[in-house]
């Protein structure tokens, strides 16, 4: 299943639907420091921070990628439910990690540090997790 990668600064109706479905499944921690699904999105928009991995002209997956003078940083990543377990996750950060490295910086991973599944997700990829 080719995931591509882009950055997401202009969506489509549709690319704003598949947004709203991807964080609509996402846990409420995942939201945080933001109030809804929605307020992340519209944040990430005017940012210009989100990421999102595109297959048949549907985004699966997001993430905000921040990029800041002495590292970027990959947070809020979120796949919809129905397609879990397929790598879009995982193609994501690959190329978060690919694009801090041509532009010369670390990537770390942002997430509540209590949470053992990102944890675990930090170490697989030998990345510094960060506390969100």
């Amino acid at each position: 299943m080719p995931i591509y990668v882009e950055s997401v600064t202009q969506p489509s109706p549709q690319d704003r639907t598949d947004l709203a479905k991807i964080y609509a499944d996402a846990p409420d921690w995942l939201l945080t420091p933001h109030a809804s699904a929605e307020a992340l999105i519209d944040t990430a928009l005017a940012d210009a921070t989100l990421i999102a991995g595109r297959f048949n002209d549907r985004l699966l997956g997001a993430a905000l990628l921040e990029k800041f003078a002495d590292r970027w940083r990959l947070s809020h990543i979120c796949v919809r439910k129905v397609t879990r377990g397929r790598g879009v996750a995982r193609r994501l950060l690959d190329e978060a990690r690919r694009l801090a490295t041509e532009a010369g910086q670390p990537l770390h991973l942002a997430a509540p540090l209590d949470h053992l599944e990102s944890q675990a997700m930090a170490a697989r990829c030998q990345l510094p997790l960060e506390r969100i």
